[in-house]
Order: structure tokens, then sequence, then C-alpha cells
């Protein structure tokens, strides 16, 4: 049994987008095998955006992120779950993360290698990132810059191994989303 946090990306609260199925799919998979689930969909969240290096290091986080902290602390592997949105992870997600992984909380402030400042060791993760392109166009053609970019991150936070899934062509037919669903189920089944 493990303790699994979700970390669902799409900036629109509201339900019915792809991407938070395949977040729920995930969910029910390891419920469904015995795992410990938590879930933080980051739009109903409430936090400003950063605006300086001053902040991100001495700044306190908002209580939202305070609580998602607790989650990350809890969890031996952490999924995420977003939307490609201009080649990106959506602006919300972005400064979820910036709020999220602080100096003190994810690195340390003290560290001399700062290869080894990560404070999250102990944690695998898994990305799993959706697109209207097919994924090996963004692969090839952008080199999946943006999550090698979230990957790298988490990986200097201590958060080793990062799994990676690109899901393209999400406006593809049923049948392909309904596999895709039956693919998150099964990776939640096995904590993956």
């Amino acid at each position: 049994m493990k303790r699994i946090l979700i970390i669902q990306g799409h900036p629109d609260p509201k339900s019915g987008h792809f991407v938070q199925a395949l977040g729920s799919a995930y969910q029910r998979g390891a419920r469904n095998a015995g795992h410990v689930c938590k879930r933080i969909d980051v739009a109903r969240l409430d936090f400003p955006l950063l605006r300086s290096a001053e902040e991100w290091k001495f700044r306190e986080p908002p209580a939202d992120i305070r609580e998602a902290q607790a989650e990350l602390v809890a969890a031996e592997h952490v999924v995420i779950v977003f939307p490609l949105w201009l080649g990106d992870m959506p602006a919300v997600l972005k400064g979820f993360f910036e709020q999220l992984l602080r100096p003190g909380f994810a690195i340390s402030k003290k560290a001399r290698n700062p290869f080894a400042a990560g404070l999250l060791k102990g944690r695998s993760a898994h990305i799993v990132v959706t697109m209207g392109m097919p994924s090996f166009f963004y692969r090839l053609f952008y080199g999946a810059h943006s999550l090698k970019s979230l990957k790298q991150a988490m990986e200097f936070c201590g958060v080793k191994p990062v799994r990676t899934t690109v899901i393209g062509m999400v406006e593809a037919k049923r049948e392909a989303r309904e596999r895709w669903l039956s693919r998150l189920f099964a990776l939640g089944r096995k904590a993956g």
C-alpha cells in the first residue's frame, strides 16, 4: 500500500475535462488496489502569484499551499496531470508549483552542493500531460520542453524516479479516450 497524492492541474474548476477524468481514473484504480489516495485540484485553491525572489524565499505560504505541502510530505508517490496550453503547463499550475516548492520546504537553503539540495527524497512521481497535437510531434519537434522542465524541477527537489506519459490527440475518438482511461486506472492500481 502506498500513499499517493494526485495533483490535478486543469485551470478550470468546472468538471467535464478529459484531464480531470484521467486523474479520477488513476484515483479509482489506486483506491481499488488498497492505496491511500489524496487529490489536489489546483483550480480550486486560493493563492496569489509570486512576484519576486524575496516573496519566494521569505514570505509565508498561504493556507492552501501549506495544506498542499502537508499532503506532499505525507505522500510516497505523486501524480501530476495537466493539459498542455501554448506549449507549457497552464499558468495557474506553474504558479502553484512556484508557491509549493519553496526553499526550506522542497530545497535546502543551506546545501553546499546544489545538486544535493532536494528535501523531498523518498518520493516518486508520474507526470501525465494531455494535448491536442500528436504526442510524437510534441516530443520530436518541440523536444517536450515543458515536460522536461517539470521533471527536472521535481528531481532537483529530490523526487526520483519521475516517469512521464504524454497523451496526444485528446479530441480523438471515444474509443481512444476509453483506452487511456483504462491505462490510467491500471497505473493507479500499481501506483505507477
